[in-house]
This record gives C-alpha cells, sequence and structure tokens, in this order.
C-alpha cells in the first residue's frame, strides 16, 4: 500500500478556521483527508476523531446513523481546545460503499438490523480498513492521541500504527427514535462502548 500526502488548505468552518490535508492511497484508489486546527506536531496528546465517511449522515442529515452528529461534535470539540484532528477516511457505509449501504437501508427497512443487513448482502458486519491511517499520522507528525471515539477497533488500529492512545474520550450524540435501533446494534452485536438508554 502506498499512501500520498498530496495538498494542504485552508477550510473555514462555523467551528472556526481548519487546515485540510489530502492524501491518495494508491491501493484503492481512495481519496482520504485530515482536518487540523493548531500544532499538532508536538509530544503533547492531540485530541483526535477517526470518522468514516457516511454521506447520508455527515451531509443529507440523515437520523438513521449518529455520524453527522459525531463529525460536528468532533469539530466543535477541537475547535473548544484550539488543537487537534479528524482524519476523514473514504469507508462509506462500513466499508461496503454508498450504493450497497441503500441495498442495506432496504434490508433494515424491512426488519434486518445493521449487521444482518450487511451479510445478507455477502458483505462482513464491518468490512473498515485502517491501514492508511499509520503513514497519515506519520506525515501529521502525530505520536499520541486522546481518541474520541465509541468503537474498541479505532483503539487497536491506532495502537498497531504505532500511535499511543494516551485516553479515549466517549463520543456519544446524535441519539433519536430513527437510530435507537441501530446505536443498540452496535453496542450489543459491534462492541461499541455505548450506554444503554
Amino acid at each position: 500500500m502506498t499512501v500520498n500526502y498530496v495538498e494542504s488548505s485552508k477550510l473555514p468552518t462555523s467551528w472556526g478556521m481548519f487546515e485540510m490535508h489530502g492524501f491518495t492511497d494508491d491501493s484503492t484508489d481512495k481519496e482520504h483527508i485530515v482536518l487540523s486546527m493548531g500544532e499538532v506536531a508536538t509530544d503533547e496528546p492531540v485530541l483526535v476523531r477517526i470518522h468514516s465517511e457516511c454521506l447520508t449522515g455527515d451531509a443529507l442529515f440523515s437520523l438513521r446513523c449518529d455520524c453527522g452528529a459525531q463529525l460536528q461534535a468532533a469539530m466543535h470539540r477541537i475547535a473548544v481546545e484550539g488543537r487537534g484532528a479528524i482524519f476523514y477516511l473514504r469507508q462509506e457505509g462500513r466499508g461496503i460503499g454508498l450504493v450497497n449501504k441503500i441495498r442495506a437501508y432496504n434490508l433494515q427497512d424491512k426488519g434486518a438490523d445493521t449487521v444482518e443487513a450487511n451479510e445478507q448482502l455477502g458483505f462482513g458486519a464491518d468490512i473498515r480498513d485502517y491501514s492508511m491511517l499509520k503513514p497519515m499520522f506519520e506525515k501529521m507528525g502525530i505520536k499520541r492521541v486522546k481518541l474520541m471515539t465509541n468503537n474498541p477497533r479505532k483503539i487497536k488500529a491506532l495502537e498497531d500504527a504505532g500511535v499511543e492512545v494516551t485516553e479515549r474520550q466517549a463520543h456519544e450524540t446524535g441519539r433519536n427514535p430513527h437510530n435507537q435501533h441501530y446505536l443498540d446494534t452496535k453496542r450489543g452485536k459491534l462492541g461499541h462502548l455505548l450506554d444503554k438508554k
């Protein structure tokens, strides 16, 4: 796998000015970005979120998941701290892609949960790959993180990449009547560290 840094630019947002850093992954032809604020290439732990692309939640404001709310909350928390980074990975639908995600949604409309829907389509429950993180973290100069996540797999992915997770910060937000079953499935079947509501 070859992950290449391409270029950086300013990204003004409602939460403040971020820097946007572009990367290409030759092995998958995917493009990933990092949003950073403040000086992150230091020995002090950096507030970080690993966020997989969710067009429906991030851009179309879907209430079927908590993704959009998590992305906005991460940007807000980094802005409040004045320093941090979001690694935005192009892995829609836990890796199955946007059109297959629509197929999975259709199965969920008929009663399947999010794991069963992926499996009925012939995919694993979560086929995301985090191997691109190592060169991205190296380029950003981030060695130690305070990780905003509820997903133990992301902690392990960073540890495997040689990044020290000094603290896990719970990142629960966006629960609503439309995603209650989805969040319960993430906790019960995928081991996400979520409170029972």
